[in-house]
């Protein structure tokens, strides 16, 4: 009986971790989107959590207007990805010539992302949406059961990751992305303009974050409000990897989508933020560079 116990356990725990590593990578896409700009702009981008929201619905509205899921959400890429330029222009870039402070541009993200989550909820409502609630196909690894959206989200995100660090190490856009994230005013004075460069990080970001939200919302629905929760898992990845360094991101993570799946083992659910938080502030406290970063002198 004793044994048996064991082999359930480890059964468990296996399980769990395997649904942690999944969460992980999807925690992962969307920190580089976030990344993308903080580490290029310092923008703390909280309307980050809107394009999440909006990429979902887009992805829904098409599939119910019967365009096939993979156009749909192409579609919802491409879209989300507009959207994230579009605010760049109409509101960071502006101010950013005004030189506003980022405490203002802050302010600013918020409103965008406060009033943009009211005009979904006003159009699409606030109930909770879904594709289908079937499980469909289901894999098995031995004890462990993977869903075919989970096989899904696992080779998608490791692709999109992949595809992510070869532009960035082996492309010219690459280049500048890394060349700003190191020095923005270097960058400028060597004749380089930051509008160009500024415009690619925008529409990867909301490409990266587009990309998240659509393999979650195919699994588990969405609504108006889930935004947040995931902008808040993806800053924590970002700062227990490393700010600064897009790597940081991936290990940040997948350490968090594992940490969290334990806490589910163990406790419950709900526990999830609270033990999330109180690794962020560990982390502050203890190694604010994160498990990557290089610890940095202010003068």
């Amino acid at each position: 009986m004793y044994n048996i116990f064991l082999l359930l356990c480890q059964t468990m725990l296996q399980q769990f971790l395997i649904n942690g590593l999944i969460t992980g990578l999807l925690y992962a896409v969307a920190s580089l989107g976030f990344a993308l700009v903080y580490n290029t702009t310092r923008i703390f981008h909280i309307a980050l959590a809107v394009l999440y929201v909006a990429a979902s619905y887009f992805f829904w509205q098409f599939v119910t207007w019967h365009v096939t899921p993979l156009i749909s959400f192409l579609i919802a890429v491409l879209l989300t990805a507009v959207l994230s330029l579009g605010i760049e222009k109409s509101v960071y870039f502006p101010l950013f010539r005004l030189k506003s402070s980022l405490n203002v541009v802050l302010v600013s993200s918020i409103g965008v992302f406060t009033i943009l989550t009211n005009l979904i909820a006003m159009y699409w409502g606030n109930e909770t949406k879904t594709f289908s609630s079937e499980i469909g196909n289901v894999f098995t690894l031995g004890e462990i059961i993977i869903t075919g959206k989970q096989v899904l989200q696992l080779f998608a995100s490791v692709a999109v990751i992949a595809g992510f660090f070869i532009l960035l190490n082996f492309s010219r856009t690459g280049l500048h992305i890394k060349a700003i994230r190191d020095d923005a005013e270097l960058y400028q004075v060597t004749g380089f303009s930051l509008i160009n460069i500024r415009s690619i990080a925008f529409l990867l970001s909301g490409g990266m974050i587009a990309f998240a939200s659509c393999l979650t919302a195919w699994d588990t629905g969405m609504d108006p409000y889930v935004g947040m929760p995931i902008l808040l898992n993806a800053i924590v990845a970002l700062i227990i990897g490393g700010t600064g360094r897009f790597e940081s991101c991936i290990i940040g993570g997948i350490s968090l989508g594992i940490i969290q799946a334990l806490v589910v083992w163990q406790w419950s659910a709900q526990w999830q933020e609270a033990i999330t938080f109180v690794i962020l502030l560990l982390f502050l406290f203890i190694r604010p560079q994160g498990f990557i970063g290089e610890k940095s002198r202010v003068v």
